[in-house]
């Protein structure tokens, strides 16, 4: 079975972000009080993150959660 588009998007997403801010995904994890290997997860579509978790990372980025969406086409 073939990953959501949307999952895949969403991580290619959090990733850019957080390179673009400079920070590993452990600091980026510390930040958003998530486990590290749950970020490396998101990034590689490998999870379905739920809001909660949304509202963390997008928190620990500095960004609006709609911000975390731009982009996707699903």
């Amino acid at each position: 079975m073939s990953k959501k588009k949307i999952l895949i998007e969403f991580g290619e997403k959090i990733r850019e972000l957080r390179k673009e801010q400079g920070i590993s995904q452990e600091e980026l994890s510390y930040k958003a009080d998530l486990h590290r290997t749950y970020i490396g997860m998101i990034e590689r579509a490998e999870k379905n993150i739920t809001l909660i978790n949304i509202e963390k990372i997008a928190k620990a980025l500095n960004v609006d959660i709609k911000e975390l969406f731009n982009d996707t086409k699903s």
